[in-house]
């Protein structure tokens, strides 16, 4: 779906919307709200922890394993690969992980063939456009897409987002002390340090001067949504998150018929896990200074490898 234009894109788009609208999303919040309580609770109550391992990475990929239907036992080997998807550098690695991706939703494709349940992946396998069913490849292919951008853009967003609270002392008071504000302030959190730094490739349709460049029709370009996010004709003092701050034109969620189908649950995870957290844990503080903060090194996701912090 992220490769193709009308009719293919908005005939395979159609299908899947459904299941991340507002109101879609809204019916999962008790299952998000249970998650991220069960997460915390495994924190220490008073002491170090990593937030991106025991919440920034387990929240999102049990909800949308959760709603493909994917066994837990199986979750974990889930992540791995996707986070071998993303290995910078590493062609071999990321071809792996990509099989083996691919071959194991064929495999979950077959056994909810065989053993119908409630799953979004069920629906898939049933919907109908057109009087046409998906083809095979064309289920494989959304639903590795759906499992990978289902939860590697949100993890990356839930810890940003942390770390710019825990940076800014003002903001993580009117996050803590207000948290009906929180909802408010994601968007500005998106904008300030976007979960994707380059985004998969655009393809020119027609000659574009931009700024001295020019680019003729039918190259690729690379875009990055982080950028244009810290553009300071469109954002001043970009570098400064700003809870006053309308950023709700930003682009961490892409633009046009290739917006992120996922933005509404991402952000409605991301709100729960930090209304909670705070409420947990006022006295939340780093466990390191920010300079000591190691960030993944892939090409299109922008996210921490840990995030060390002490529970209070």
């Amino acid at each position: 779906m992220l490769a193709t234009d009308p009719p293919e894109h908005t005939r395979l788009r159609r299908l899947v919307t459904k299941a991340f609208t507002t109101g879609a999303v809204t019916r999962l919040w008790p299952y998000v709200q249970h998650t991220v309580d069960r997460l915390l609770d495994a924190l220490p109550k008073n002491g170090e922890a990593d937030l991106v391992a025991g919440l920034a990475v387990p929240l999102p990929v049990t909800v949308i394993c959760q709603m493909l239907g994917v066994p837990e036992a199986d979750r974990a080997q889930v992540r791995t690969w996707s986070s071998d998807l993303f290995a910078a550098g590493q062609p071999q690695r990321i071809d792996t992980a990509s099989h083996a991706v691919a071959g194991y939703m064929a495999d979950l494709i077959e056994a909810k063939r065989r053993a119908p349940d409630d799953s979004l992946l069920f629906d898939l396998i049933a919907a109908r456009e057109d009087g046409e069913q998906l083809g095979e490849d064309e289920l494989v292919s959304l639903a590795v897409l759906l499992l990978v951008a289902g939860h590697e853009t949100t993890t990356n967003f839930i810890g940003n987002a942390v770390l710019a609270l825990l940076q800014h002392p003002e903001l993580l008071d009117r996050a803590r002390t207000q948290p009906g504000q929180v909802s408010s302030m994601l968007h500005e959190l998106l904008r300030h340090d976007s979960p994707v730094g380059i985004a998969t490739f655009r393809y020119t349709t027609q000659p574009v001067t931009l700024g001295e460049t020019e680019i003729p029709a039918g190259v690729p370009v690379l875009i990055s949504p982080g950028a244009a996010n810290r553009d300071p004709v469109q954002y001043p003092t970009p570098g400064c998150p700003d809870a006053e701050r309308d950023a709700r034109g930003h682009l961490a969620f892409g633009h046009g018929i290739h917006r992120c189908l996922g933005a509404p649950l991402a952000l409605a995870e991301t709100e729960i896990a930090l209304r909670v957290l705070l409420t947990r844990f006022p006295g939340l503080h780093l466990a390191v200074a920010a300079e000591e903060l190691r960030w993944r090194r892939t090409r299109l996701m922008r996210g921490l490898e840990s995030l060390p912090v002490f529970t209070r």
